[in-house]
């Protein structure tokens, strides 16, 4: 496993800034779902954002009440 250090620097040394940038939106405020980062060449060209949003639904116990 590498250590936390190792993945800075790749990062700050391999993935182009407007690429960073973008990831880091697609991980904001997510609270479920996926952030999927598409690579072709050893070059980023997409990154997809699925949310799942997760309801409060009243159980029909609770319903028929």
């Amino acid at each position: 496993m590498q250590k936390l250090s190792e993945i800075t620097d790749f990062v700050n040394k391999d993935v182009p800034q407007p690429a960073l940038s973008r990831i880091l939106h697609a991980l904001k405020g997510i609270r479920y779902g996926a952030v999927e980062i598409v690579i072709h060449d050893g070059r980023i060209v997409q990154i997809e954002r699925k949310e799942k949003l997760r309801l409060d639904v009243p159980s029909e116990r609770q319903v028929s009440r």
